[in-house]
């Protein structure tokens, strides 16, 4: 299933089809008062809650927390590779468990690929729920000689021998 999928599902078990409301509140009118100890106005429960936690609730009964956690680690990656670094390299998407992040020059890759296990490492502590498993440095993409739809393998313009 795609996430959208599961989005619209966990909507519709939270708020239910119309049908099935119409039918509780008729259940509801019939029951009598004086049950329940929700309908008391200072009863226990009844307190204004946070915005914190009502937040932080519905995200995690709506599943939103890989999500959430995902654009968070984007967010952050100057915080986590380094401000230097993060001058030189982009991360771009988050795609399968991997980070794809796109540097400036090969050198700068290389050099990120030797910093992978700290980056790793920093990611698994701050951000555990976005569910990364590797990363993948791209260098910037070299020019590509080859023009059209019938160009034929080879070297290319600098094939001048034979």
């Amino acid at each position: 299933m795609t996430e959208s999928q599961n989005v619209y599902l966990r909507l519709k078990a939270a708020f239910g089809n119309p049908d099935s409301r119409a039918a509780n509140w008729r259940s509801r009118k019939t029951r009598k008062r004086g049950d329940d100890d929700e309908s008391e106005p200072y009863g226990r429960g009844r307190d204004p809650h946070g915005l914190g936690d009502v937040m932080g609730s519905l995200t995690s009964q709506l599943g939103w927390g890989s999500s959430l956690a995902k654009s968070d680690l984007l967010l952050a990656w100057a915080e986590i590779a380094g401000p230097d670094t993060a001058e030189h390299s982009t991360p771009i998407g988050i795609t399968d468990a991997v980070l794809t992040v796109q540097c400036d020059s090969t050198a700068w890759a290389t050099q990120l690929r030797h910093m992978r296990v700290l980056i790793m490492t920093t990611i698994a502590q701050r951000f555990p729920e976005a569910g990364i498993e590797s990363i993948r440095f791209e260098a910037p993409h070299a020019p590509s000689w080859k023009r059209g739809s019938r160009s034929i393998p080879g070297r290319g313009p600098r094939d001048t021998y034979g």
